[in-house]
């Protein structure tokens, strides 16, 4: 294949989907989504108030692991959000007051693999639509990175390999035991990480399982270097709520 075509589908960024009406989908929309972890909140309804005034799309989680902690997520299809109302935001006085734990802290968009039949809708509805269902409030949610082996790998088995992992998250949405986000990080986490994954559902015990069950898929078994940190909470505050 010559050269210049081939850097002429490097620089087409639109997102890819599914043909329809006879047209292959393609989309230059996603969502950003950013997940902020703090401690030293005591109050957290004080927090929740906050946001219900701001009028800013958000999630707010109690942390498990930390009686005093608790999580911010946030999304927006306009990165100079997260830099300007967002930032001017966590500025004022309730989140200002609290520790930022920066080992935490995940960022990633949304992005398209090719066969999605609702582009549009995958990439800047759905994720949206599952972090704020009042009827699934558990969270996990942690970055992760695969070897550099995978990226060589044939597209055939890059497929077979992505598609055993797509079953069992299909198998745990069809039960509605856990439903996923797959976010995109490259060049965006601070620790090199490419995904950023959220599991959300209505209890946090089918979510620790579906993660016990991707373990022993062959991506995650053979081709992820690294894995977290995971955190896990639990909602006391979403948009729409």
């Amino acid at each position: 294949m010559p050269v210049n075509i081939v850097m002429e589908g490097i620089t087409d960024l639109r997102e890819k989907g599914a043909v329809k009406d006879g047209e292959r989908q393609a989309l230059d929309r996603r969502l950003f989504m950013q997940l902020q972890v703090f401690s030293g909140c005591r109050d957290t309804s004080a927090v929740a108030k906050t946001l219900r005034g701001s009028g800013i799309d958000s999630v707010l989680y109690e942390d498990i692991n930390d009686p005093q902690g608790v999580a911010l997520l946030t999304m927006s299809e306009d990165p100079d959000f997260f830099v300007t109302t967002l930032r001017q935001f966590l500025n004022g006085r309730e989140f200002a007051a609290l520790g930022l734990n920066y080992e935490y802290a995940m960022l990633g968009r949304t992005y398209a693999l090719g066969h999605e039949e609702n582009l549009e809708d995958w990439l800047v509805h759905r994720s949206k639509r599952v972090v704020t269902n009042p009827a699934w409030k558990w969270a996990v949610w942690y970055p992760l990175r695969r070897s550099g082996e995978f990226a060589l790998l044939s597209p055939k088995e890059q497929g077979e390999i992505l598609m055993e992992h797509g079953m069992i998250g299909r198998a745990f949405g069809k039960a509605d035991l856990g439903h996923d986000i797959r976010l995109s990080c490259f060049g965006l986490d601070r620790n090199d990480n490419d995904f950023v994954i959220g599991l959300i559902g209505k209890e946090l015990h089918p979510l620790s399982a579906l993660v016990q069950a991707m373990r022993k898929t062959r991506q995650t078994s053979t081709y992820i270097q690294e894995m977290g940190p995971f955190f896990a909470g639990k909602a006391v505050w979403q948009t729409g709520g």
